[in-house]
């Protein structure tokens, strides 16, 4: 937990911000703690480690985030950005209809997951913290994502792809049945644990949507 195990080079500490905006510093700040998050992990970096990197006082760094927590939602919030650019991309495709954009959007949720599971796994950690202790950022990207399912269930009801009677329903089963493919900790620490293939269940959430035997 010591400050001296953060990768960069320590210089002058300083409280002065020449010719530059709250927001400017404050991206500054989560760009750094989220390149030592990437490095040593956000357990072991601290507020005052972060602010050694940025030759400023930990003070002046609790002029943008209250706390180390702040800092660390902040940086969940961009990495939950990610994902759901990558599903809103995947729901763009307006030449496909409901189901095909159901199967691209949990596709782009297991994907962004696996990626970061493999990529920056001291990252994935501290999302796997986040989504445990219900932090407010990620009860509100669940919640998106929530949102997502449902229109494009109720677009396929209305288009006479799907024939389920409660839509809003139908999608929050769909929503739960996908957990285990985009839940950081299951996807980290049990990536092949008795799960059915993704297409397979894909094919299979589709198929209930449609109301096939």
């Amino acid at each position: 937990m010591t400050s001296a195990a953060v990768p960069m080079t320590p210089l002058p500490e300083t409280d002065i911000v020449p010719e530059e905006s709250g927001p400017t510093t404050r991206c500054r700040i989560l760009e750094t703690a989220e390149a030592a998050f990437r490095e040593i992990g956000y357990q072991k970096t601290t507020v005052a480690d972060i602010a050694r990197s940025l030759r400023m006082s930990p003070a002046n760094v609790y002029r943008f985030f209250e706390s180390k927590k702040a800092i660390h939602e902040a940086v969940i919030q961009r990495l939950m950005g990610e994902t759901e650019q990558s599903v809103a991309l995947a729901v763009e495709n307006a030449g496909a209809g409901a189901a095909d954009r159901i199967g691209a959007v949990i596709r782009a949720l297991h994907r962004t997951c696996a990626e970061r599971c493999e990529a920056n796994p001291r990252m994935q950690e501290m999302v796997a913290a986040a989504v445990s202790e219900s932090w407010d950022v990620c009860a509100q990207h669940i919640e998106r994502v929530a949102i997502v399912f449902e229109t494009l269930v109720r677009e396929g009801v209305a288009t006479g792809e799907f024939n389920v009677d409660d839509p809003k329903l139908a999608a929050a089963c769909l929503h739960t049945a996908v957990v285990r493919y985009c839940h950081p900790t299951l996807v980290s620490q049990y990536p092949d644990a008795g799960i059915p293939p993704l297409e397979a269940m894909i094919a299979f959430l589709l198929k209930g949507l449609r109301g096939v035997p």
